[in-house]
């Protein structure tokens, strides 16, 4: 009976065992653990990431890693996880590749890691880990991990009860102490045992209660493609994270600059020499907040300010704002009332938005220079209520010059007038005396020595407009925003070094190499472009970080679907800029080295289409606008483009014979119901064609020698002229027959080399052809075959080569004159007669170095002269000056692997539009006019 009754509770207990597991497989296991709801609330930052492998090797790929590794906590990390690792092992013989195969951090693998960051305390900071088990593998391995950790004498291995669930916790004998919470098989690690007793609290929650990220809802970033990380950032609990860093009261305007939104939800993209985050934020819902001041105000654009920030700043605050001064903003409205009207006049001249800016501090414990920047597009009138305003305050008239900038006494302190004029700047101006100066379309307020300081460098050209690394920068920040905020780590130094606490300082030198390894930082905050959406529930900011290395940073992304310019392919070539649309200001096209040619947008940088031709591009047939269509030719064949598909044209493309290799192409500039084709070969033949594909009697004619350069198809007066300079010097003009003109050929008394340039006219002898021999002489022919002007240009000698170059965009008679002389380059304008030159380079390398002159009328002409060796640009202004540079300092030259580049004018914004190819990368710049 005994053993019936034992039998039958033991199956009593087995059926209760497996009742007890169905349950829990069908209730509590089915329901998948929620990361984000085991993260306490208060933490600052969360850090996701689904691919750890990927990232530590995008890191690398950044040049990163090395900087982090060497950061003190993380070594201290490493050496445990080094230490648990061969513990683990137990002394075993397994090779390194099998250790790291078993190591603690083989448990990262590809599943979501979070790390969060929490303040514990006064100058308090520690990190929270959860880190989920997928296998009964990686379960035991954790488990042995901890238990050989356990053995080891430096360590005391021990178990307590919290509020029903077990805690491990891993005691150092030196000191430090690690807890370990099994959640599901959700290990939830920290040196701060109360962090994880915050998780058994949160635990004790409803399942629905709100975690960190509810304000996001399914939003899931790391789905998207090529981001290695998510950071969710709760902004009411940064000015914490900064009180521990700097010493109180050094941080309001950072503080209410991160009140405008509560909480951010940002990817983060890895390249070389540049880390980039973007994504979502939720506004701050507060009655008080910077937030509800300025909702509805449209987000404005940032590069009008690249003109007048000196190169010493260290940090921008910009925020588009209204300027009606609120109630909360007459700091000194006893002061300020009888001067309201004129105040009032004032704020009329200026339009919304303003900036704040710190400049360099000279040494570490001396405050930066603080000035104000408002936007003022009618100075004159902003001028004469300044003089007002002066006269009501009984300041003297007197006035400080420097440079072309008049400083005036301003009469009244910042804390007294300049929260009721700029009322969406943060507060905390200093109460020195006030001066104002008005530079281009702003009004800057400052003090008067620090304002002297900032219109010398100014007068100097030490601006972000004429700094590449700064024009780079803003080349890849949003085109608008609310709130940008712009930081230089290498000008802030000293400013950052006596803002730090004291217990801080240490560690900021010891990891300086790592703060500035990224020197520029930027924070952007972007409404909806629909004000009623701003309105609407839900509504959200978009939102980007960027940290960048100057001069090593990539531009963003692939042209095929993220949004970038870089290429799995090399780029070749040079790239064509094409006319501006109504949804497109700067359309290009590039090619690269398989063949494939690509409409790029400038809004998004997005491939508008792809077309894979059967070759490279010819390099003496580069893509150019013909009747709104891409002309283009590869080995043996023509081909003509749609702009909007990329299509070929009806007939196209054509198919010339294997023996004729296309050299050139050249289309007559008049209109004509079929347009006519001229293609010489590399064997110096030329085939007369139209654009059905016919070619037209006589042709095609092969000439005596080489050709010079690439032949001229002209129209004058309905007619087809064609005309080639042979390399033994003389010039040829034929009919659309073959026949050569009356006058032709003609004897230029000297070899030729290089191109002609062309003024056609009505008549054949009022049209003329300009070219330059190797004696140096510069030769107009008229094309009834007469030598009208000959003049020598400069000195030649045997090993020196002369060219013509003509303007780049076909602009009628303008051109350079380009002498070589092994290293030596020498650019003579089109009226030089024996004298100097425009402008003289003696280059390391020898060799053909392309040449290119860009004449956009007015006296705004540019050079750009290419070296191929060391694959770079070097920009120059008519008069040879050096572009992007002044003359104390000039410009450093513009990496490019490309054969030329492309350039446009600006002439509203006074810029140079500036598109050059670096191996798999087109890159976009903007260099300010002179």
């Amino acid at each position: 009976m005994s053993r019936k009754l034992l039998a039958l509770l033991v199956a009593a207990l087995l059926l209760l065992s497996l009742a007890t597991y169905v349950y829990y497989r069908r209730t509590l296991a089915a329901v998948p653990v929620d990361a984000y709801a085991l993260v306490p609330d208060d933490a600052v930052l969360v850090l996701a990431t689904r691919d750890h492998p990927a990232l530590v090797r995008h890191l690398q790929e950044a040049g990163v890693w090395d900087n982090v590794s060497g950061v003190r906590y993380f070594q201290q990390v490493a050496g445990q996880l080094a230490l648990a690792d061969s513990l683990e092992a137990g002394g075993s013989n397994l090779s390194a590749a099998a250790r790291q195969r078993r190591g603690l951090l083989a448990l990262l693998g590809r599943k979501l890691v979070l790390t969060s960051l929490h303040i514990t305390g006064p100058g308090q900071v520690d990190v929270l880990y959860q880190l989920p088990l997928n296998t009964v593998r990686e379960y035991r391995q954790s488990r042995s991990v901890l238990d050989a950790l356990g053995r080891d004498p430096r360590y005391t291995l021990s178990t307590r009860d919290y509020e029903g669930y077990e805690l491990q916790e891993l005691t150092q004998r030196e000191g430090g102490r690690l807890t370990v919470l099994n959640y599901r098989n959700h290990l939830l690690i920290s040196t701060h045992a109360p962090l994880v007793e915050a998780v058994v609290q949160r635990l004790r929650l409803p399942p629905d209660a709100p975690t960190v990220r509810t304000g996001f809802g399914q939003t899931d970033l790391l789905r998207l493609r090529d981001l290695d990380a998510t950071v969710l950032v709760n902004f009411r609990r940064l000015p914490a994270l900064l009180d521990v860093l700097f010493r109180p009261g050094t941080h309001a305007q950072l503080d209410q600059a991160a009140g405008l939104v509560r909480e951010g939800l940002l990817g983060l993209k890895i390249a070389p020499g540049q880390l980039t985050l973007t994504g979502f934020a939720n506004p701050e819902t507060a009655a008080s907040s910077w937030h509800q001041h300025l909702r509805g105000q449209p987000a404005q654009p940032l590069r009008p300010l690249a003109d007048v920030l000196s190169l010493r700043t260290a940090l921008v605050l910009a925020v588009a704002g209204p300027l009606a001064a609120p109630a909360a903003a007459s700091v000194a409205a006893d002061s300020a009332s009888q001067l309201g009207p004129a105040l009032d006049s004032l704020r009329t001249a200026l339009a919304p938005g303003a900036a704040l800016v710190y400049l360099a501090a000279p040494r570490p414990g001396v405050a930066p220079a603080r000035l104000v920047l408002a936007r003022c597009p009618r100075t004159a009138r902003a001028a004469l209520w300044l003089a007002r305003l002066r006269r009501m305050q009984g300041v003297a008239p007197s006035f400080v010059r420097v440079g072309a900038f008049n400083v005036y006494g301003a009469g009244f302190a910042a804390e007294e007038l300049a929260p009721a004029l700029l009322p969406a700047l943060p507060a905390g101006a200093s109460a020195a005396p006030l001066s104002a100066v008005l530079v281009r379309d702003y009004l800057v307020l400052g003090e008067a020595a620090d304002l002297q300081a900032y219109l010398t460098d100014l007068t100097a050209g030490q601006t972000w407009s004429s700094s590449a690394a700064q024009v780079a920068l803003l080349q890849q920040t949003l085109p608008q925003s609310r709130l940008t905020v712009l930081a230089d780590t290498r000008q802030g130094w000293n400013a950052l070094l006596g803002y730090l606490a004291e217990d801080r300082r240490a560690g900021l030198l010891r990891n300086e190499s790592l703060l500035q390894y990224f020197p520029q930082i930027t924070w952007q905050l972007a409404p909806p472009e629909n004000p009623a959406d701003e309105a609407a529930p839900g509504s959200q900011y978009y939102a980007q970080l960027l940290l960048r290395r100057p001069g090593q940073a990539a531009a963003a992304a692939t042209a095929e679907g993220s949004g970038s310019l870089r290429f799995r392919t090399a780029l070749v070539g040079q790239p064509l800029l094409l006319p501006a649309r109504p949804d497109d200001p700067a359309p290009a096209v590039v090619a690269d080295s398989l063949g494939v040619l690509r409409l790029l947008s400038s809004r998004d940088n997005a491939a508008l289409w792809t077309d894979t031709l059967p070759g490279p591009v010819v390099a003496g047939s580069a893509p150019r606008l013909v009747r709104g269509r891409l002309l283009l030719a590869t080995a043996h064949r023509l081909h003509w483009l749609g702009l909007a598909d990329g299509r070929q044209a009806p007939r196209f493309p054509l198919n010339l014979p294997d023996t004729a290799t296309i050299a050139a192409v050249a289309t007559a500039p008049a209109p004509r119901p079929v347009p006519h084709l001229l293609v010489a070969s590399a064997s110096g033949e030329l085939r007369l064609l139209d654009a059905n594909g016919r070619q037209y009697p006589g042709w095609p004619r092969r000439l005596e020698a080489p050709l010079a350069g690439p032949p001229l198809l002209l129209t004058v007066n309905g007619r087809d002229v064609i005309v080639a300079a042979l390399q033994n010097g003389y010039v040829y003009a034929f009919t659309q027959s073959g026949e050569r003109y009356p006058g032709f050929p003609v004897s230029a008394g000297a070899r030729l080399n290089g191109p002609l340039v062309a003024q056609p006219a009505a008549t054949l002898a009022r049209s003329t052809v300009r070219l330059i021999n190797q004696h140096g002489e510069l030769l107009t022919l008229t094309l009834s075959g007469d030598i009208t002007n000959r003049r020598r240009v400069a000195t030649w000698s045997r090993t020196a080569t002369f060219s013509l170059v003509p303007e780049a965009e076909g602009r009628a008679g303008s051109f350079v004159v380009l002498r070589e002389d092994g290293g030596r380059v020498d650019i003579f304008g089109a009226s030089t007669t024996g004298g100097a030159p425009l402008l003289s380079r003696q280059l390391l390398t020898s060799g053909f170095k392309p040449v290119q002159w860009f004449d956009f009328g007015g006296g705004r002409q540019v050079l750009a002269l290419t070296e191929p060796g060391p694959a770079q640009v070097m920009l120059f202004d008519g008069q040879g000056r050096p572009l992007g540079g002044t003359a104390a300092a000039p410009a450093a030259p513009w990496p490019s692997t490309g054969t030329g580049v492309a350039l446009r004018l600006d002439a509203a914004r006074r810029r140079y539009l500036l598109l050059r190819i670096l191996g798999h990368e087109l890159r976009r710049d903007e260099l300010a006019v002179p």
